[in-house]
This record gives C-alpha cells, structure tokens and sequence, in this order.
C-alpha cells in the first residue's frame, strides 16, 4: 500500500507540444511509493504523452520530473532501472516465442542467461502462458499478447509499473485476470501509474486517481473523496422498447424534481436527491403505450464523477477507444 511519506514520482511544471498542439499543459502530481495511481481521460487528452515523458520516451519542453530521488528531466534515461513500462501496443517481436520474447527483455537489463530463462519460465507459469511458451508471439489471442506484454513489463522486478490502457480490447476472462494480477503486484508494494478507459476498474483497483481532460489535470484525489459527495444521491435507470426523445421533455415536465439524461435513445437516467419511487416512473410510459423492459436502480459511482467534471460520457470514450485498430 502507499507510504505516504515517501515519494515514487514528482512531477511539477510538466508541459509538451506538438506543432500547434499543446497536449500537456502545465501538469502537477505526486505518486506515493507502493500507490496505485489512475490517469484517466479520454483519447488525445494527454494520457500517453504524459508516460512517454515519465519514463525517458519523449522529453518534456517545460517542468520537472523525478523517479524517486533521480532528477529524469536531466538524464531522462537514469532511471530505467527502477521502472517497467506497459504501452498501449505491443512492443514484443511476432517472430519469436513467448520464451524468447521473455528473455530477450531480461537480457536487455543484463539479467543472466539462467536467470533470465528461470524468471521467464515463472512469469509464463503465473500469466498461464506456459503451455504457449514455444509459441510465437504473433500467432497469439489478444489476452494473450496483453498478458505476455506486461510479463516482458516486470520481467526485471521493476520498482514502478506504467500501464497504458492494459485491459483494452480483450475478452472477460482475460481483463479479469490481468485485474487480479495488477492487484498482486500493487498489494506486493509495487507502485502502480495506470491509465485506462474503463472507470470501473479504476474505481475497483485505484488509491488515487487523476482526470485529465485537453492536457490539463481536472482533479486529483482519492477514490472515496471523490465518490462521497455523490454517495446519497439516487439514480434510476428505465429502458424502453421504444425511443425516448419524443417523451423526454414531457417526462422532465412531469418530474421537475428529477434530473434527466438519455445516454441511448431507448435508455433513460433519473437522478434525485430524495428516493425514486418506481411506480409513478412506469406508469407515466405505460399511459403513453411505452413498453419499460427494466427499472433499475444504479449506486453512484466514479464514473458518475468523471462524467460531472469533464462533462464526457464514459460509455462513449469506452466505444470510442476500442473502434481503434488492435495492436
């Protein structure tokens, strides 16, 4: 868990530009050791420059950067040991074997040879990869290249992990097990930088979470600060056979107490701040020949705060980043 007395990464003043487009601005965080810290934001708002920079990739043009007590704006490489990076795409090679992508990366620490194959045989057998082992990287599912991906990630028992969106794109079974493993290596006191697009996950695995939107850092604080404002509040999901734009106006006529979104256009959110009583809600669609499918009610959760402070809409940058190509 964090030590919050010592510091893992301190950024101050952190900016970057790409021709005319600012993508960084000004940026100011710390990251406690053993903490696991969430980077959330939508495509393009800063997310990927920001760990390209963290960890020597690409150089800041204004602010400071330190991993630990390594000053990494000077000597943006210094700290290579201390660090394991996960990118949003693969960076493994398809013609080798899961083994030998493996041990290649621990040879590139200088790990070695038996040590490299020893620590490279654990990781298969703890991402259950070993049956796959001999296999070639390119031939396997995308769980599986995400999976081996991180392994490559902490092969060298890296102090800080970078995770760039690690989850993305891949089945069920595969997302959860790469959670629970996340979990792991952060309850084992590896201090975690995590950026996804799923806000569930952040809410389930993080200590802290930043939101950054246009380059800039909306807010930063613990998952349970954010969430207790919004604890009392009571939401209602309806879903109809039916659109509901021709009713939504006459709905908040009829229910000025409630505050009403419609996120799809057969879905309707009602939120309160006194408790929803389902009955009246039915039946104002029911005497408009509306069929409801589900009422249910929704526990507020992060998301709901994402959503208040960039104004975007979770599901939609959750669509919106697995429409892109795999890696």
């Amino acid at each position: 868990m964090a030590t919050e007395n010592t510091l893992a990464i301190a950024v101050h003043g952190l900016a970057k530009r790409f021709g005319d487009l600012q993508a960084v601005i000004d940026l100011d965080f710390e990251v406690f050791t053993g903490e696991l810290f969430g980077f959330l934001g939508p495509n393009g708002a800063g997310k990927t420059t920001t760990i390209n920079m963290l960890t020597g990739l690409a150089r800041p043009d204004a602010g400071t950067i330190h991993i630990e007590d390594i000053d990494c704006t000077r000597h943006p490489r210094a700290a290579q040991h201390l660090i394991g990076v996960v990118p949003d795409e693969s960076n493994l090679y398809p013609e080798l074997s899961g083994m030998d992508n493996l041990c290649f990366c621990a040879a590139l620490y200088g790990m070695a040879k038996a040590q490299r194959q020893k620590r490279a045989q654990d990781l298969l057998e703890l991402f259950d990869l070993d049956k796959a082992a001999n296999r070639k990287f390119g031939g396997y599912s995308k769980g599986m290249k995400r999976k081996l991906t991180i392994a490559a990630g902490i092969i060298h028992g890296p102090k800080i992990l970078f995770l760039d969106e690690p989850t993305t794109g891949i089945d069920v079974a595969s997302s959860r097990q790469l959670r629970q493993l996340i979990d792991e290596l952060h309850r084992q006191g590896t201090t975690i930088f995590l950026t996804t697009h799923y806000i569930e996950e952040a809410e389930r695995l993080c200590d802290r979470v930043a939101f950054i939107k246009d380059g800039r850092i909306a807010r930063i604080d613990t998952v349970d600060n954010l969430v207790q404002p919004i604890r009392n509040r009571h939401v209602m999901h309806i879903t109809c056979l039916q659109g509901l734009t021709n009713v939504h106006d006459l709905f908040a006529k009829t229910f000025p107490e409630f505050h009403c979104t419609t996120p799809q256009r057969d879905l309707l959110r009602i939120e309160s701040e006194t408790p929803i009583h389902v009955g009246p809600v039915v039946r104002f669609f029911e005497d408009r020949a509306i069929e409801v499918l589900e009422a249910r009610r929704i526990r507020p959760s992060l998301e709901d705060v994402f959503v208040e402070i960039t104004g975007l809409e979770a599901g939609a940058m959750r669509k919106e980043k697995e429409k892109l190509p795999p890696s």
